[in-house]
């Protein structure tokens, strides 16, 4: 009831009916099992024995060792990726485009040098870093002005979020991280979607 709550008055300040929030509540939460692969990447990585092994087998330096393929599929997730995405790009028709601009290019900023990559694992940074930077710099750029602060915050936030976190760190993630690589696959949880959502809240 508390998201269902924050998502009315996200979706009301995004220029919605407050009626499509439990509507677009459950595509978020559906669209979070759906993957939509864009690309793959396969790649040869040497097999190097321990080391303890090579000192008591007598291996000799030069010795060529086995390599395997690494494939690695980049996928887009629809609730906690696309549909947040949708939804920013939605908002370049109601407000300046330019400063949604200006605060994507600021968040993205933000999040590339915040955003750590974890083998294994992905992408990790604190979820509060990205929604602040959008919600402050839409706040200061709208300062004095008519222009509604809270879907700048949002489409800046999301996009923002997606290339400064996401994109620009994927050819990192794919040397390390072998499978399936989900842009937004945590769904509703997701840094993206919670970003886009504590802009709009913090506005």
């Amino acid at each position: 009831m508390v998201t269902l709550d924050a998502v009315q008055v996200a979706v009301a300040k995004l220029g919605f009916s407050p009626n499509l929030s439990l509507v677009l509540l459950t595509l978020v939460i559906i669209g979070s099992t759906i993957n939509i692969p864009l690309y793959e990447r396969v790649s040869k990585v040497a097999m190097v024995p321990d080391l303890d092994r090579l000192w008591t087998m007598r291996f000799f330096w030069g010795i060529p060792l086995r390599r395997i393929e690494q494939k690695t599929i980049v996928a887009l997730n629809v609730g906690g990726g696309l549909i947040p995405t949708l939804l920013a790009i939605y908002q370049f028709t109601r407000v300046s485009p330019i400063l949604i601009v200006l605060v994507t290019a600021v968040v993205t900023i933000v999040s590339y040098y915040s955003a750590q990559v974890v083998p294994g694992i992905g992408i990790q940074m604190n979820a509060l870093i990205a929604p602040l930077t959008a919600a402050m710099t839409s706040v200061l750029l709208t300062a004095g002005s008519d222009v509604v602060a809270a879907p700048i915050a949002f489409a800046g936030g999301v996009l923002g979020t997606l290339i400064g976190a996401d994109l620009l760190h994927l050819p990192q993630i794919e040397r390390m991280t072998p499978g399936i690589l989900s842009i937004g696959g945590a769904g509703v949880f997701d840094g993206i979607a919670l970003c886009g959502l504590f802009a709009v809240l913090l506005t």
